[in-house]
Formats: structure tokens, sequence, C-alpha cells
């Protein structure tokens, strides 16, 4: 074998990629090895935040992925509105983390509506929907925004009449439901079944929950301290999704009742709104159910300040906090760890 000096130029070259290849696979080999998971002690605090392997069990019947499916297809298709230019994905849009991304939703007519559009993500888990919990199910609030006048403007009456004169989705009942009838209590079935796989993917945060201590940066790591901890901040947003499934006054600014517009006589649920979940939290601003805090460092200023005005029905937890410079960016570097990256969401061929 020749000494390296005397090789050609070329296989010196060859000689020197083979030399960087080995090292890289040595440094990726180690970074593996750094990067396996560890077993939780049993008192971590991660592992109140552990993801589900599956949403809760929907009824095993043989049309489920049928009923999916036809979801899907209504969920895309305008002409479940009045206009026929708005669909339930026109405010829950994939792209912008099945929200809207303004302060405030936009209905018939460019009607500006009076609270911020909701995200879906994940409400397979939910307990009581929209921002004041006004509907126990996922069936009950499907038709509510196609039948609001200020929303869809489609009156119940028209809705599955007009289903009906588009012959493409009689096939896609029929296969969804026994007798193939199309009916408005079947399209609320159809999208609830749909909305229920509306799931967020897994974020570096879970990689961490799950015991790679590699996953997130020590920044998101005090973040995540302060949040479970001192701050007291899981105590609303709780479990995996990081929601209570309850209603809380934080101090929003504006004459919104929320929660207490369906219970008058309950001083503590004036002013309060169900507590958001934190799942893909940095691509949902604006926030809050009017959209008033721009960013999620308003946010943090919100909380940092005990709300933004002081009424008898702001929650107890509420209290100014003090929070330095550097706690804020910890707080920010964490929440940043729960988003995901978007997934593609393939889009429907709508009948014809």
């Amino acid at each position: 074998m020749l000494p390296r000096s005397n090789l050609p130029s070329r296989a010196r070259r060859a000689a020197r990629r083979g030399a960087l290849l080995s090292a890289a696979a040595l440094a990726a080999a180690a970074a593996f090895a750094c990067a396996s998971p560890v077993t939780l002690e049993p008192n971590d605090p991660r592992l109140a935040y552990r993801r589900p392997d599956a949403p809760p069990a929907a009824p095993q019947e043989p049309r489920a992925e049928a009923r999916v499916v036809l979801g899907r297809t209504l969920f895309f298709d305008p002409r479940l509105s009045r206009s026929n230019v708005i669909s339930c994905a026109t405010c829950h849009n994939p792209g912008l983390a099945w929200g809207d991304g303004l302060p405030r939703g936009i209905g018939h007519g460019h009607t500006k509506l009076a609270r911020r559009t909701p995200t879906i993500l994940n409400v397979a888990w939910a307990e009581l929907l929209m921002w004041d919990g006004r509907f126990a199910s996922l069936e009950e609030q499907a038709l509510a925004p196609i039948s609001a006048p200020d929303e869809m403007a489609l009156p119940l009456g028209e809705l599955a009449p007009k289903l009906r004169t588009i012959p493409g989705y009689a096939p896609l009942f029929a296969s969804a439901f026994e007798d193939g009838e199309i009916t408005s209590g079947k399209i609320a079935v159809a999208l609830a079944a749909f909305e229920r796989t509306v799931v967020s993917g897994r974020a570096p945060f879970d990689a961490w929950v799950e015991g790679d201590e590699t996953a997130i940066s020590e920044a998101a790591r005090r973040g995540f301290a302060l949040f479970d901890g001192e701050l007291g901040c899981a105590r609303c947003h709780s479990g995996w999704r990081f929601s209570d499934d309850s209603f809380h006054d934080i101090g929003v600014r504006g004459t919104d009742l929320g929660r207490g517009t369906h219970f008058e006589e309950i001083e503590a649920v004036q002013h309060a709104f169900k507590t958001p979940t934190l799942r893909d939290v940095a691509r949902r601003a604006p926030y809050m159910h009017n959209g008033s805090e721009a960013m999620l460092a308003d946010v943090l200023d919100l909380y940092d300040r005990g709300g933004r005005v002081r009424r008898p029905s702001l929650s107890p937890d509420l209290e100014p906090l003090g929070l330095s410079a550097g706690q804020k960016q910890d707080l920010l570097a964490f929440l940043d760890t729960l988003t995901s990256e978007p997934a593609p969401t393939p889009l429907p061929e709508l009948p014809r």
C-alpha cells in the first residue's frame, strides 16, 4: 500500500471523506446513546403529561371509518352554508392549527363574531365545548355553526334537503349509515366522527416526557419547572392536553360574561371562559376568547400582572407573579416545546 502522501489527489480526497464519515458515524452513535430514553422515577412530574396512545374509544361498529370519511367531506364542503362559500374548515383551518388566525371569527356576510374561533385539536377528550361550555357533545355542537344566522346561516330544515340534491352524497351516506338516509342528525354524527380524529402531533415535549433528556433545551426545562411548580399554571393547564376543561375568569378585558351568560346567579363564573389546550400553542395566535393578546409574550404579561382587570369574579389563583425577564424567556421556551410539526391534511374530493 502506498503511503498516504503518495496517493493520487482524488484518492486522498476520498480517504479524507471516508475518515470524516467515520467520525460523523461515531458522533451520531454517541448522540443516539445520549438520547436513549431513561426510565422516569414514579414521582417525576412529567408523568402527569404523558399523552395517550389513542383517542377515547368510539363505538366500535363496522361503519365507523365510513362515517369519518363522510364527516371529513362534510367538514370541507362550503355547501353546508347558505352562501356556499363558508365551510367548517373556513374557520377551523388545518393549516392554522385548526383555527383561523383571527382575533375574532368572520361569519356569513362578513359578520365579525363576538369571540375567537377555538381550535378543534383534541376535542375527542373534551368534556364541554365552546368558550362558554354550552354544548355537552360534539354531535350537539356540530350543527350549531351551520344554522347560526351570523355564522354559516343555513337553517337546519334546509340542510338535509340541500345535500339530497347532490347525487355524490348518496353513496357516502349509504356507506356510513345502514339506511343511507340523509338527515341532519346523521350529518352531526359524521362531523363529530371526523372531528374526533383531529389530534395534535407529537411534540418535543412528548419525547422528553418519555425520557429523552436531549429533546428540549435547558431553558425549556426551567420553564416547565416554573409552570408545573411554583407558578401553579398546571392547576388549570393540566394533563397531556394542558386543560382542566373548566372555566375561569383570568382578568381579560371586555364585557363578555362567558360561562356567566348561562349561570347569571353564580358570581364565580362571570367572565369565565374555558381553559384552552396549550398543544400547538405557538401556532395559534392571537390568544384569549376575544383575541385580545396578540403574542404569547403578551399572555405571560397578563398573568404576570395578575390579570388586566380586577373584579369580584376573578379567579383566586390570579395574583401578580413578579416574573423576571429570564423566567419569561424560559416559559416561552417551554411553551414552544408543546408545538408539533404541522402534518399535511389531505383534502377530500367534494361530491358533485
